[in-house]
């Protein structure tokens, strides 16, 4: 799996995003282009923004069990898998914004890199290291940008 904390890897990233427009069409599921970047935004928003609520005990512990190896493991996303309901976005978004959005949390986090995030607590699963923050980062942004052609 590429390494978003490379600069080189996330600038080819940089440049999928901005070959988007406000047209793209999805090649599956049901999002929008716009949509689409509101939703990668919400990885960034649960580390940087403190917008989420943290999940109860209960859940965090079947995050743990079911979700989290899918979520940060190498193997990729699947085409229209269920999408948990904090990263649900029903209404529509401004998709300057959201990309800029998106471009600003990439730089940030490739600007940290990886000893940053290596033992630092995710929302849901715990503390997680460098290769599994890498991999959600990167498989999520990988998975969508790819559901746009791009």
């Amino acid at each position: 799996m590429k390494n978003i904390f490379q600069p080189e890897v996330t600038s080819e990233v940089i440049d999928r995003i901005n070959k988007l427009t406000p047209a793209t069409n999805q090649l599956w599921g049901k999002m929008n282009v716009s949509q689409m970047l509101a939703h990668c935004n919400v990885s960034y928003e649960m580390v940087y923004d403190n917008t989420h609520p943290k999940p109860k005990f209960f859940m965090k512990l079947l995050m743990r069990a079911f979700i989290k190896n899918l979520v940060v493991g190498e193997k990729p996303y699947k085409k229209n898998l269920h999408t948990a309901p904090s990263f649900l976005i029903a209404d529509e978004r401004e998709f300057e914004k959201e990309k800029i959005r998106l471009i600003n949390y990439l730089n940030k986090t490739q600007q940290l890199g990886e000893v940053h995030f290596d033992g630092k607590e995710s929302l849901s699963f715990g503390k997680l290291n460098k290769t599994q923050w890498n991999n959600m980062f990167y498989k999520h942004l990988d998975h969508h940008l790819s559901q746009f052609g791009v």
